[in-house]
């Protein structure tokens, strides 16, 4: 007995005894109900043409709008708090598809990081991209739980919007939190055109993407309209030129849809901000959740044995070395 005193009474003795108990204490499940700030998104990512366009860079390669998203959100979704969520939907043409509700981002981060991965254009199932109704759609279907609506896309209407039948935000206008994600760079560029096996085949032209909307009714007057015929030709007989086979982020106009919604917006420039931008604290929520804190005991063990060894290596006050 007086043995085993001596050595409890041994301050290196004990401090190894304390750190053992630490550590096995971390290897059983430990766990907290702690208030946290948590996040809670559905993103719908645009996947039509435009956003093959490669005007981002990865090192000295240049790579697609849809691809730079990817890694971005993956990265994103990956700084999130533990008791985050996280959903994943894509757009085309004028309605959403909503591929998985919100699940949480720890325990599923696998499942959500190879869904985005595989987001694809090739999924679309259809050519337009009718942005402004698309982004209502989204708020209307999307945007009634709990989750705030990242809406991602380079903001290029095709076929270009008539301004007489844009859509009307007012009744959703604060009723839904969100983020408008613009994509893409200032500068017109080419969209890349593939063919039926995915191969790219070159660029579109002029001529293969319409220039103007020929949907309804002109938003000019008739006296206006070169070649008005009010039944054959509504929008005139002029043939229409224009830019609308290239393409470049819609800014000024993603801001006013943002505006218009009461959403926020953030343009896409690196994934370290993507990331800021997904945790901004107008987006946060406050949520009791279990927490695993087996970190606590853990580090404490650490910390015993390190003041046990700083203990053996460095010499004690008043010990000598010399002969």
């Amino acid at each position: 007995m007086s043995i085993w005193r001596q050595r409890v009474a041994d301050p290196v003795f004990a401090g190894l005894i304390v750190a053992l108990l630490l550590a096995v204490a971390a290897c059983f499940p430990l766990r907290l109900v702690l208030e946290r700030l948590v996040f809670s998104h559905i993103v719908v990512v645009d996947i039509t043409r435009s956003m093959n366009v490669e005007d981002y860079r990865r090192g000295a390669r240049a790579v697609s709008r849809l691809e730079f998203v990817r890694q971005s959100l993956i990265g994103a979704v990956a700084d999130l708090p533990c008791g985050s969520a996280v959903g994943v939907g894509v757009f085309t043409e004028r309605e959403p598809a909503l591929l998985f509700e919100p699940i949480e981002t720890c325990a599923g981060f696998s499942a959500i990081s190879a869904a985005i991965e595989q987001l694809d254009w090739r999924m679309a199932w259809a050519a337009d991209s009718l942005i402004a109704a698309g982004l209502h759609n989204t708020l209307d279907l999307l945007g009634r739980g709990d989750a705030d609506v990242i809406f991602v896309t380079d903001g290029h209407e095709a076929p270009p919007l008539n301004p007489r039948y844009c859509p009307d935000f007012s009744d959703l206008r604060g009723k839904v939190r969100g983020l408008i994600v613009g994509v893409g760079g200032l500068s017109l560029s080419p969209i890349p055109k593939y063919d039926e096996s995915g191969r790219r085949s070159g660029v579109y032209g002029e001529d293969e993407v319409p220039q103007r909307s020929s949907f309804g009714l002109s938003e000019l007057p008739p006296e206006q309209i070169e070649g008005y015929h009010a039944r054959n030709a509504p929008f005139g007989s002029e043939r229409a030129g224009g830019t609308e086979h290239l393409s470049q982020l819609k800014e000024g106009y993603l801001r006013q849809l943002a505006e218009a919604a009461g959403l926020g917006y953030h343009r896409l420039e690196s994934p370290e901000g993507l990331g800021r931008a997904l945790t901004a604290p107008a987006l946060a929520r406050r949520q009791r959740i279990a927490t695993d804190v087996r970190w606590i005991p853990a580090a404490l063990a650490l910390a015993v044995l390190m003041a046990v060894y700083l203990r053996v290596l460095l010499p004690r006050p008043g010990f000598s070395t010399s002969n």
